[in-house]
Protein backbone atom coordinates (compact mmCIF):
# COMPACT_ATOMS: atom_id res chain seq x y z
CA UNK A 1 0.00 0.00 0.00
CA UNK A 2 1.10 3.58 -0.66
CA UNK A 3 2.21 5.68 2.32
CA UNK A 4 2.51 9.46 1.91
CA UNK A 5 2.71 12.58 4.03
CA UNK A 6 -0.77 13.25 5.36
CA UNK A 7 -1.16 16.63 3.64
CA UNK A 8 0.64 15.81 0.38
CA UNK A 9 -2.52 16.31 -1.66
CA UNK A 10 -3.61 19.76 -0.44
CA UNK A 11 -3.91 22.72 -2.79
CA UNK A 12 -3.80 25.44 -0.15
CA UNK A 13 -1.22 27.82 -1.61
CA UNK A 14 -2.40 31.37 -2.31
CA UNK A 15 -1.70 31.33 -6.07
CA UNK A 16 -2.35 27.75 -7.16
CA UNK A 17 -2.65 28.17 -10.92
CA UNK A 18 -4.90 25.87 -12.95
CA UNK A 19 -5.21 22.43 -11.33
CA UNK A 20 -2.93 20.03 -13.17
CA UNK A 21 -5.64 17.33 -13.42
CA UNK A 22 -8.43 19.67 -14.49
CA UNK A 23 -11.16 17.64 -16.21
CA UNK A 24 -9.15 14.39 -16.05
CA UNK A 25 -10.96 13.06 -12.96
CA UNK A 26 -14.70 12.45 -12.63
CA UNK A 27 -17.43 11.28 -10.27
CA UNK A 28 -19.17 8.23 -11.70
CA UNK A 29 -21.32 6.91 -8.85
CA UNK A 30 -23.17 8.00 -5.73
CA UNK A 31 -24.54 5.90 -2.87
CA UNK A 32 -26.42 6.83 0.30
CA UNK A 33 -27.58 4.81 3.26
CA UNK A 34 -30.77 5.67 5.13
CA UNK A 35 -30.40 8.47 7.66
CA UNK A 36 -31.35 7.82 11.28
CA UNK A 37 -31.29 10.16 14.24
CA UNK A 38 -29.07 7.82 16.30
CA UNK A 39 -27.81 4.28 16.48
CA UNK A 40 -29.11 2.23 19.41
CA UNK A 41 -25.73 0.55 19.91
CA UNK A 42 -27.20 -2.92 19.45
CA UNK A 43 -28.83 -3.45 16.06
CA UNK A 44 -26.03 -4.35 13.64
CA UNK A 45 -28.24 -3.85 10.57
CA UNK A 46 -28.29 -0.12 11.31
CA UNK A 47 -24.70 0.22 12.54
CA UNK A 48 -22.29 2.56 10.79
CA UNK A 49 -20.56 -0.42 9.22
CA UNK A 50 -23.76 -1.83 7.76
CA UNK A 51 -24.76 1.58 6.42
CA UNK A 52 -21.29 2.08 4.94
CA UNK A 53 -21.42 -1.25 3.12
CA UNK A 54 -24.83 -0.32 1.75
CA UNK A 55 -23.66 3.12 0.59
CA UNK A 56 -20.55 1.66 -1.08
CA UNK A 57 -22.55 -1.02 -2.90
CA UNK A 58 -25.02 1.59 -4.09
CA UNK A 59 -22.18 3.78 -5.40
CA UNK A 60 -20.73 0.84 -7.35
CA UNK A 61 -24.17 -0.14 -8.67
CA UNK A 62 -24.81 3.49 -9.66
CA UNK A 63 -21.61 3.47 -11.68
CA UNK A 64 -22.30 -0.01 -13.04
CA UNK A 65 -19.03 -1.59 -11.93
CA UNK A 66 -18.02 -4.70 -10.00
CA UNK A 67 -15.98 -4.78 -6.77
CA UNK A 68 -13.04 -6.22 -8.70
CA UNK A 69 -12.66 -2.91 -10.54
CA UNK A 70 -12.09 -0.89 -7.35
CA UNK A 71 -8.42 -0.23 -6.58
CA UNK A 72 -8.70 2.58 -4.02
CA UNK A 73 -10.67 3.15 -0.82
CA UNK A 74 -10.66 6.35 1.22
CA UNK A 75 -12.53 6.81 4.49
CA UNK A 76 -12.70 9.34 7.27
CA UNK A 77 -12.69 8.69 11.01
CA UNK A 78 -15.81 10.86 11.14
CA UNK A 79 -16.41 14.00 13.17
CA UNK A 80 -15.01 12.51 16.38
CA UNK A 81 -12.92 9.58 15.19
CA UNK A 82 -11.72 7.21 17.92
CA UNK A 83 -13.37 9.37 20.57
CA UNK A 84 -16.85 8.56 19.28
CA UNK A 85 -17.49 5.77 21.78
CA UNK A 86 -14.32 5.27 23.82
CA UNK A 87 -13.62 1.96 25.55
CA UNK A 88 -15.10 0.24 27.47
CA UNK A 89 -18.43 1.46 26.11
CA UNK A 90 -19.03 -1.80 24.24
CA UNK A 91 -18.75 -5.13 26.01
CA UNK A 92 -17.15 -8.26 24.50
CA UNK A 93 -17.30 -9.93 21.97
CA UNK A 94 -16.56 -6.60 20.24
CA UNK A 95 -12.81 -6.00 20.18
CA UNK A 96 -12.88 -2.92 17.95
CA UNK A 97 -15.07 0.05 17.12
CA UNK A 98 -14.29 -0.54 13.45
CA UNK A 99 -17.55 -1.26 11.66
CA UNK A 100 -19.58 -0.12 14.65
CA UNK A 101 -18.99 3.55 15.35
CA UNK A 102 -16.26 4.21 12.78
CA UNK A 103 -15.40 2.62 9.44
CA UNK A 104 -11.83 2.42 8.17
CA UNK A 105 -10.86 1.88 4.55
CA UNK A 106 -9.28 -1.42 5.60
CA UNK A 107 -12.50 -2.64 7.22
CA UNK A 108 -14.66 -1.65 4.27
CA UNK A 109 -12.26 -3.20 1.77
CA UNK A 110 -12.29 -6.49 3.67
CA UNK A 111 -16.07 -6.59 4.12
CA UNK A 112 -16.70 -5.84 0.45
CA UNK A 113 -14.17 -8.45 -0.64
CA UNK A 114 -12.13 -5.98 -2.67
CA UNK A 115 -9.17 -7.95 -4.06
CA UNK A 116 -7.38 -5.35 -6.17
CA UNK A 117 -7.01 -2.36 -3.85
CA UNK A 118 -3.62 -0.67 -4.00
CA UNK A 119 -4.40 2.60 -2.20
CA UNK A 120 -6.02 2.75 1.25
CA UNK A 121 -6.46 5.85 3.38
CA UNK A 122 -8.42 5.80 6.63
CA UNK A 123 -7.33 9.20 7.91
CA UNK A 124 -9.00 11.48 5.39
CA UNK A 125 -10.31 14.78 6.78
CA UNK A 126 -13.89 16.04 6.64
CA UNK A 127 -15.84 15.59 3.43
CA UNK A 128 -15.05 18.87 1.68
CA UNK A 129 -11.32 18.22 1.88
CA UNK A 130 -11.83 14.49 1.43
CA UNK A 131 -13.17 14.90 -2.10
CA UNK A 132 -10.06 16.89 -2.96
CA UNK A 133 -7.86 14.13 -1.55
CA UNK A 134 -9.66 11.53 -3.66
CA UNK A 135 -9.45 13.66 -6.82
CA UNK A 136 -5.73 14.18 -6.30
CA UNK A 137 -5.11 10.48 -5.60
CA UNK A 138 -6.81 9.47 -8.85
CA UNK A 139 -5.20 12.28 -10.81
CA UNK A 140 -1.75 11.34 -9.52
CA UNK A 141 -2.27 7.69 -10.41
CA UNK A 142 -2.30 6.24 -6.90
CA UNK A 143 -5.52 4.50 -7.93
CA UNK A 144 -7.88 4.67 -10.88
CA UNK A 145 -11.26 3.70 -9.40
CA UNK A 146 -11.76 4.89 -5.84
CA UNK A 147 -14.54 4.50 -3.28
CA UNK A 148 -14.76 7.62 -1.12
CA UNK A 149 -16.70 6.92 2.07
CA UNK A 150 -17.91 9.47 4.60
CA UNK A 151 -19.47 7.79 7.66
CA UNK A 152 -21.27 9.91 10.24
CA UNK A 153 -22.36 8.16 13.42
CA UNK A 154 -24.42 9.25 16.39
CA UNK A 155 -25.02 7.47 19.68
CA UNK A 156 -27.30 8.58 22.53
CA UNK A 157 -25.42 10.82 24.93
CA UNK A 158 -22.09 10.48 23.14
CA UNK A 159 -21.90 13.37 20.69
CA UNK A 160 -18.86 15.51 21.57
CA UNK A 161 -18.75 13.72 24.92
CA UNK A 162 -15.08 12.93 25.31
CA UNK A 163 -11.88 14.27 26.78
CA UNK A 164 -12.34 17.37 28.89
CA UNK A 165 -16.04 17.50 28.02
CA UNK A 166 -16.49 14.52 30.36
CA UNK A 167 -15.02 16.44 33.30
CA UNK A 168 -16.80 18.78 35.68
CA UNK A 169 -14.15 21.47 35.23
CA UNK A 170 -12.69 23.41 32.32
CA UNK A 171 -8.93 23.79 32.51
CA UNK A 172 -6.40 26.14 30.94
CA UNK A 173 -7.66 28.28 28.06
CA UNK A 174 -10.89 26.28 27.92
CA UNK A 175 -12.09 27.94 31.14
CA UNK A 176 -12.44 31.12 29.08
CA UNK A 177 -13.71 30.01 25.67
CA UNK A 178 -15.25 26.56 26.28
CA UNK A 179 -16.57 26.92 29.84
CA UNK A 180 -19.61 24.67 29.30
CA UNK A 181 -18.15 22.19 26.81
CA UNK A 182 -17.04 22.07 23.21
CA UNK A 183 -20.33 22.58 21.41
CA UNK A 184 -21.40 25.44 23.63
CA UNK A 185 -18.07 27.17 23.08
CA UNK A 186 -18.35 26.68 19.34
CA UNK A 187 -21.84 28.15 19.34
CA UNK A 188 -20.61 31.11 21.35
CA UNK A 189 -18.09 31.77 18.56
CA UNK A 190 -20.81 31.66 15.91
CA UNK A 191 -22.99 34.01 17.96
CA UNK A 192 -20.10 36.43 18.43
CA UNK A 193 -19.32 36.63 14.70
CA UNK A 194 -22.97 36.90 13.69
CA UNK A 195 -23.42 39.78 16.13
CA UNK A 196 -20.42 41.48 14.53
CA UNK A 197 -22.01 40.93 11.11
CA UNK A 198 -25.33 42.42 12.20
CA UNK A 199 -23.69 45.50 13.70
CA UNK A 200 -21.48 46.06 10.66
CA UNK A 201 -24.18 45.64 8.02
CA UNK A 202 -27.38 46.57 9.85
CA UNK A 203 -28.74 43.02 9.72
CA UNK A 204 -30.72 40.97 12.24
CA UNK A 205 -31.50 37.36 13.06
CA UNK A 206 -34.92 37.72 11.42
CA UNK A 207 -33.22 38.04 8.04
CA UNK A 208 -32.24 34.36 8.13
CA UNK A 209 -35.88 33.16 8.24
CA UNK A 210 -36.49 32.86 4.46
CA UNK A 211 -33.23 30.92 4.11
CA UNK A 212 -34.20 28.49 6.89
CA UNK A 213 -37.62 27.87 5.32
CA UNK A 214 -36.07 27.20 1.92
CA UNK A 215 -33.49 24.83 3.40
CA UNK A 216 -36.23 22.65 4.85
CA UNK A 217 -38.17 22.81 1.58
CA UNK A 218 -35.15 21.62 -0.41
CA UNK A 219 -34.23 19.06 2.24
CA UNK A 220 -37.67 17.45 2.05
CA UNK A 221 -36.91 16.82 -1.63
CA UNK A 222 -33.67 15.00 -0.84
CA UNK A 223 -34.86 11.39 -0.41
CA UNK A 224 -32.07 10.21 1.91
CA UNK A 225 -32.26 13.18 4.26
CA UNK A 226 -33.38 12.86 7.86
CA UNK A 227 -36.42 15.11 7.52
CA UNK A 228 -37.59 13.52 4.27
CA UNK A 229 -37.43 10.09 5.91
CA UNK A 230 -38.63 10.82 9.45
CA UNK A 231 -40.17 14.28 9.89
CA UNK A 232 -41.65 15.24 6.51
CA UNK A 233 -43.15 18.59 7.40
CA UNK A 234 -42.36 22.09 6.18
CA UNK A 235 -41.40 24.76 8.71
CA UNK A 236 -42.66 28.34 8.41
CA UNK A 237 -40.99 31.66 9.05
CA UNK A 238 -43.04 31.87 12.25
CA UNK A 239 -41.59 28.52 13.37
CA UNK A 240 -38.11 29.87 12.84
CA UNK A 241 -38.70 33.22 14.49
CA UNK A 242 -40.33 31.67 17.56
CA UNK A 243 -38.03 28.70 18.19
CA UNK A 244 -35.94 28.70 21.36
CA UNK A 245 -32.47 30.19 21.65
CA UNK A 246 -29.51 27.85 22.06
CA UNK A 247 -26.83 30.53 22.46
CA UNK A 248 -28.46 33.81 21.45
CA UNK A 249 -28.47 34.78 18.60
CA UNK A 250 -28.05 31.10 17.61
CA UNK A 251 -31.53 29.54 17.63
CA UNK A 252 -32.53 25.89 17.50
CA UNK A 253 -33.47 25.96 13.81
CA UNK A 254 -30.11 27.53 12.92
CA UNK A 255 -28.44 24.25 13.89
CA UNK A 256 -28.14 21.03 11.93
CA UNK A 257 -29.02 17.74 13.64
CA UNK A 258 -26.36 15.08 14.25
CA UNK A 259 -27.45 11.88 12.50
CA UNK A 260 -26.44 8.28 11.76
CA UNK A 261 -25.70 7.69 8.05
CA UNK A 262 -23.06 6.98 5.43
CA UNK A 263 -22.48 8.28 1.92
CA UNK A 264 -20.09 7.02 -0.73
CA UNK A 265 -18.79 8.35 -4.05
CA UNK A 266 -17.06 6.53 -6.89
CA UNK A 267 -14.26 8.69 -8.33
CA UNK A 268 -12.30 7.57 -11.36
CA UNK A 269 -10.44 8.85 -14.39
CA UNK A 270 -12.46 10.73 -16.97
CA UNK A 271 -11.69 8.11 -19.61
CA UNK A 272 -13.00 5.29 -17.41
CA UNK A 273 -16.03 7.30 -16.33
CA UNK A 274 -17.19 7.60 -19.94
CA UNK A 275 -17.59 3.80 -20.00
CA UNK A 276 -19.73 3.66 -16.85
CA UNK A 277 -23.48 3.81 -16.34
CA UNK A 278 -24.06 7.47 -15.42
CA UNK A 279 -23.07 10.67 -17.14
CA UNK A 280 -19.62 11.65 -15.85
CA UNK A 281 -19.37 14.70 -13.62
CA UNK A 282 -15.91 16.13 -14.15
CA UNK A 283 -13.79 17.68 -11.41
CA UNK A 284 -12.23 20.94 -12.53
CA UNK A 285 -10.36 21.70 -9.32
CA UNK A 286 -10.11 21.29 -5.59
CA UNK A 287 -8.86 23.97 -3.18
CA UNK A 288 -8.26 24.14 0.57
CA UNK A 289 -7.84 26.67 3.37
CA UNK A 290 -5.67 25.70 6.32
CA UNK A 291 -5.25 28.72 8.60
CA UNK A 292 -4.36 28.79 12.28
CA UNK A 293 -6.12 31.09 14.72
CA UNK A 294 -4.19 34.02 16.11
CA UNK A 295 -6.32 34.10 19.27
CA UNK A 296 -8.90 32.01 21.12
CA UNK A 297 -11.78 33.26 18.96
CA UNK A 298 -12.23 33.93 15.28
CA UNK A 299 -13.63 37.30 14.25
CA UNK A 300 -15.82 38.49 11.40
CA UNK A 301 -12.75 40.09 9.84
CA UNK A 302 -10.92 36.74 9.99
CA UNK A 303 -13.76 34.81 8.39
CA UNK A 304 -14.40 37.33 5.65
CA UNK A 305 -10.71 37.29 4.73
CA UNK A 306 -10.59 33.49 4.72
CA UNK A 307 -13.70 33.29 2.52
CA UNK A 308 -12.12 35.76 0.13
CA UNK A 309 -8.93 33.68 0.09
CA UNK A 310 -10.66 30.38 -0.68
CA UNK A 311 -12.72 31.99 -3.46
CA UNK A 312 -9.53 33.28 -5.08
CA UNK A 313 -8.01 29.80 -4.98
CA UNK A 314 -11.15 28.09 -6.29
CA UNK A 315 -11.65 30.43 -9.22
CA UNK A 316 -7.98 30.45 -10.21
CA UNK A 317 -7.55 26.66 -9.95
CA UNK A 318 -10.70 25.93 -11.96
CA UNK A 319 -10.27 28.67 -14.54
CA UNK A 320 -13.78 29.92 -13.79
CA UNK A 321 -15.24 33.09 -12.32
CA UNK A 322 -18.25 33.74 -10.11
CA UNK A 323 -20.48 34.29 -13.16
CA UNK A 324 -19.63 30.78 -14.40
CA UNK A 325 -20.98 28.92 -11.33
CA UNK A 326 -24.52 27.63 -11.79
CA UNK A 327 -25.08 25.37 -8.77
CA UNK A 328 -23.79 26.66 -5.44
CA UNK A 329 -23.90 24.45 -2.34
CA UNK A 330 -21.79 26.01 0.43
CA UNK A 331 -21.64 24.54 3.91
CA UNK A 332 -24.55 25.38 6.21
CA UNK A 333 -23.94 23.43 9.41
CA UNK A 334 -25.06 26.58 11.19
CA UNK A 335 -27.13 29.01 9.13
CA UNK A 336 -25.52 32.07 10.65
CA UNK A 337 -22.19 31.70 8.83
CA UNK A 338 -23.34 30.45 5.40
CA UNK A 339 -23.81 34.05 4.25
CA UNK A 340 -20.06 34.58 4.52
CA UNK A 341 -19.44 31.94 1.85
CA UNK A 342 -22.18 33.44 -0.33
CA UNK A 343 -20.62 36.90 -0.08
CA UNK A 344 -17.04 35.66 -0.31
CA UNK A 345 -17.67 33.82 -3.57
CA UNK A 346 -19.91 36.63 -4.87
CA UNK A 347 -22.37 34.11 -6.26
CA UNK A 348 -25.05 35.82 -8.35
CA UNK A 349 -23.39 39.13 -7.55
CA UNK A 350 -23.98 39.06 -3.79
CA UNK A 351 -21.37 41.12 -1.95
CA UNK A 352 -20.67 41.96 1.69
CA UNK A 353 -23.77 42.69 3.74
CA UNK A 354 -26.23 41.74 0.97
CA UNK A 355 -27.08 38.14 1.90
CA UNK A 356 -30.26 38.86 3.85
CA UNK A 357 -31.71 40.86 0.98
CA UNK A 358 -30.78 37.95 -1.30
CA UNK A 359 -32.54 35.47 1.01
CA UNK A 360 -35.68 37.59 0.85
CA UNK A 361 -35.83 37.11 -2.94
CA UNK A 362 -36.56 33.95 -4.90
CA UNK A 363 -33.92 31.39 -3.88
CA UNK A 364 -36.08 28.32 -4.62
CA UNK A 365 -34.85 25.64 -7.01
CA UNK A 366 -37.44 26.80 -9.54
CA UNK A 367 -36.41 30.43 -9.39
CA UNK A 368 -33.64 32.61 -10.83
CA UNK A 369 -31.32 32.21 -7.79
CA UNK A 370 -31.55 28.52 -6.76
CA UNK A 371 -29.41 28.62 -3.62
CA UNK A 372 -28.30 25.49 -1.76
CA UNK A 373 -30.72 23.25 -3.63
CA UNK A 374 -29.52 20.25 -1.62
CA UNK A 375 -31.20 21.49 1.55
CA UNK A 376 -27.74 21.21 3.04
CA UNK A 377 -27.10 19.94 6.53
CA UNK A 378 -29.85 22.11 7.95
CA UNK A 379 -32.47 20.54 5.70
CA UNK A 380 -31.19 16.94 5.63
CA UNK A 381 -29.17 16.31 8.82
CA UNK A 382 -25.46 16.55 9.57
CA UNK A 383 -24.26 14.05 6.97
CA UNK A 384 -22.24 16.86 5.30
CA UNK A 385 -22.79 15.00 2.00
CA UNK A 386 -26.09 16.31 0.60
CA UNK A 387 -24.28 19.40 -0.70
CA UNK A 388 -21.96 17.17 -2.77
CA UNK A 389 -24.60 14.75 -4.00
CA UNK A 390 -26.86 17.59 -5.10
CA UNK A 391 -24.10 19.13 -7.23
CA UNK A 392 -23.57 15.80 -8.97
CA UNK A 393 -27.26 15.07 -9.46
CA UNK A 394 -28.00 18.59 -10.73
CA UNK A 395 -25.35 18.27 -13.44
CA UNK A 396 -26.60 14.80 -14.38
CA UNK A 397 -30.22 15.97 -14.48
CA UNK A 398 -31.16 13.55 -11.68
CA UNK A 399 -32.16 16.00 -8.95
CA UNK A 400 -35.91 15.41 -9.34
CA UNK A 401 -38.03 18.14 -7.74
CA UNK A 402 -34.85 20.00 -6.80
CA UNK A 403 -33.67 20.29 -10.42
CA UNK A 404 -32.84 23.89 -11.21
CA UNK A 405 -34.38 25.68 -14.19
CA UNK A 406 -31.54 28.05 -15.02
CA UNK A 407 -28.34 27.10 -16.84
CA UNK A 408 -26.82 23.98 -15.26
CA UNK A 409 -23.28 23.37 -16.50
CA UNK A 410 -21.09 23.84 -13.40
CA UNK A 411 -21.36 23.35 -9.63
CA UNK A 412 -19.38 24.40 -6.57
CA UNK A 413 -19.47 23.01 -3.05
CA UNK A 414 -17.31 23.02 0.05
CA UNK A 415 -17.08 22.68 3.81
CA UNK A 416 -16.56 23.18 6.73
CA UNK A 417 -15.32 26.40 8.43
CA UNK A 418 -13.76 29.30 6.52
CA UNK A 419 -10.41 28.73 8.27
CA UNK A 420 -10.21 25.01 7.46
CA UNK A 421 -12.22 23.94 4.46
CA UNK A 422 -12.10 22.13 1.13
CA UNK A 423 -13.94 23.09 -2.05
CA UNK A 424 -14.56 21.24 -5.30
CA UNK A 425 -15.67 22.55 -8.71
CA UNK A 426 -17.70 20.15 -10.87
CA UNK A 427 -18.69 20.43 -14.52
CA UNK A 428 -20.71 18.60 -17.16
CA UNK A 429 -17.74 18.98 -19.48
CA UNK A 430 -14.04 18.20 -19.03
CA UNK A 431 -12.92 21.54 -20.50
Amino acid sequence: MTTLNRNWWMKNQEDPGIWEHRGKVAVAGVGHSPTDRRWDGETLETSLGAYSILAAKRAMDDAGISPSEVDGVISSPGPLGDFWAPRPYFAPPYDSEDGLTKVTAEWLSKELGLKNVKYLNSNAPQIGEMMGLAAQAVGDGLCSTCLVLYPTGNLPGRYHHQGENENEYAYGNNQWHFPWGHQNGFLQGIAFIFNQYCRKYGASHDGIAPFAVNQRRNGLRFPYGYYAMHEPYQITEADYLNCRWVAEPVALLDCDRPVQASACYLITTSDRAKEMRQKPVYILSHSENNYKLRSTYETLENQEEWCKAISRKVYQASGLAAKDIDVFNPYDGFLLFTQLFLEGFKWHGVTKGESHAFYAGDITSEGPHPFLTSGGNNGTGRTRCAIITDCIEQLQGRAGERQIKIRCETALTGSVKPSNCGWVVFSKHPN
